[in-house]
This record gives C-alpha cells, sequence and structure tokens, in this order.
C-alpha cells in the first residue's frame, strides 16, 4: 500500500519578499507621477476657474447688476454677490452713497457664478476667499483714487462686500473699470504649486512660487502683489512683469500663462 504525502499549498518567505519588493518598486515609480498629474491637473483647473470668472464678471459688469453711483454704468462684483449668495451693493437714495443691499431682494437671480463659489471662509486676515479643487481663490474690486494710488478691497470673510467699505470708502467708478483675481495652492507641492492672477483685461500671468510665497490661507497675496511698483500697491499699475521691464510688487518674477 501507497503512502501519499500532502505538500500544504502556499507561498514561501521569499517568494512574498520578492512580491513585497516589486510592490515597493512600482509605488516607488507611480506614486511621484500619480502627485505630479494631480498638482498638474489642479493647476490646470485653476487657470480654466479664473478664465470662468472673467467671463462672468463681464456679463455681471454688462448687465449693470450692480451701480452704486446711480450712473448708468454697471461695477464688477465680488464672489458672494456673482453667485447670488449675498446682497450685492446698492445706490442709497437717502444718502447718495453706496451702501450693501438686503437679502433676498438684492440677491442676483440668475447667478452669473456657480453658488459653490458663495461659499466663502476668511483667510487669515479674515478676509474672504473661496477654495476649488486645492486652490484657493481671491477677488479686489478697486477702492477711490487718493494720490495717484488705487487700493485694492476684499471680500468679506463670509462673503460679499464688507461693510466697513461702504459710503464714502468705495470706489464706485473705479469698480466699474478694475478688478483682479489671485488663485494659489492649499497645499504646495500636494494640491498644486504655481500661483496665478487674471484682472479686466484677461490678462493672466503666472508665479512659479518654488519658495512657497503664497499658501493656504495664512500666506495670501495682497492686491498688489502682480502690479507693477512704480506706483507702489496700485490697481491702476501695469502688471510688474520682467520682460516689460517692470518689478512687481512682491518682487517675485511673474510670467504670462502659456497654458
Amino acid at each position: 500500500m501507497k503512502i501519499r504525502t500532502q505538500r500544504n499549498a502556499g507561498f514561501t518567505l521569499i517568494e512574498l519578499m520578492i512580491v513585497v519588493a516589486i510592490i515597493a518598486i512600482v509605488a516607488a515609480v507611480a506614486i511621484p507621477k500619480l502627485m505630479s498629474a494631480r498638482i498638474s491637473a489642479n493647476e490646470n483647473a485653476a487657470v480654466a476657474t479664473l478664465r470662468s470668472i472673467a467671463a462672468a464678471q463681464q456679463q455681471f459688469q454688462s448687465s449693470c447688476a450692480i451701480d452704486t453711483d446711480a450712473d448708468g454704468g454697471g461695477e464688477f462684483g465680488f464672489f458672494g454677490e456673482l453667485s447670488g449668495t449675498d446682497a450685492m451693493r446698492i445706490y442709497a437714495v437717502s444718502t447718495g452713497l453706496p451702501a450693501l443691499g438686503t437679502a433676498p431682494d438684492d440677491q442676483l437671480d440668475p447667478p452669473f457664478l456657480a453658488t459653490a463659489f458663495g461659499n466663502v471662509v476668511p483667510d487669515g486676515s479674515t478676509e474672504g476667499v473661496v477654495e476649488r479643487q486645492g486652490y484657493y481663490f481671491k477677488i479686489y474690486l478697486p477702492g477711490p483714487t487718493a494720490g495717484a494710488i488705487t487700493p485694492g478691497l476684499a471680500e468679506a470673510g463670509g462673503g460679499g462686500a464688507e461693510s466697513g467699505d461702504m459710503g464714502a470708502a468705495w470706489g464706485s467708478s473705479n469698480s466699474e473699470i478694475l478688478w483682479c483675481a489671485y488663485a494659489w495652492p492649499v497645499d504646495t507641492e500636494k494640491t498644486g504649486n504655481r500661483c496665478f492672477f487674471i484682472n479686466q483685461e484677461g490678462d493672466l500671468v503666472q508665479f512659479d512660487n518654488r519658495d512657497v510665497t503664497y499658501e493656504g490661507t495664512a500666506n495670501v497675496p495682497t492686491f498688489g502683489a502682480a502690479y507693477s511698483n512704480a506706483t507702489a500697491n496700485s490697481m491702476e499699475e501695469d502688471l510688474g512683469l520682467s520682460v516689460m521691464g517692470f518689478t512687481a510688487n512682491d518682487g517675485n518674477v511673474w510670467t504670462a500663462v502659456g497654458n
């Protein structure tokens, strides 16, 4: 009578070690490529979003939805105003000055931006920003020009115009012709690298941000960051493009976006 021996099925320790080593090699090659692809996708999305914001601003201004000096000229808006989630600025007949409107009568309907853009949160300086696909976005509108300097006013931390910017402080005429927006990474080297800028002319420029100048809600570009320092921090200046012989207010090298 033959006695058959049974061999237990399974992997040897050496075989398992080989499999683990192969997985580690594949991961070492694939993960950096995956991160790079994610960063590239987020940066391209940020550029596309800024272009969408520019188109929405143009439509918003042309519709004359906001006219805080009652001169018949439409003005540009903030995220909360463009998305219809916050009351727009109005002309107050009683004072003849700009004022904050009231909801729901002074909310835009239908909006020019998706309502998701109305999810405005405060940054490190309590001013409003919007987060979209690994990037923060911030709109600046101009205040009144004084001494050849036109300052930029940020959105309120909860969306819409700051109540403290109303009255004589608001640049109604300037808001008919000027605005700008920035986009920068939520987490540099993970959700994106480059910082972007766009304005009413559709000028789209970038800064490589390799030294992590702008990141998250703590390191946010000021309104004048990408403008020429010929007149410090003025929204009526040219952009601070080195190729044009200008220096930006933030001292960084801004270049045109090629994609």
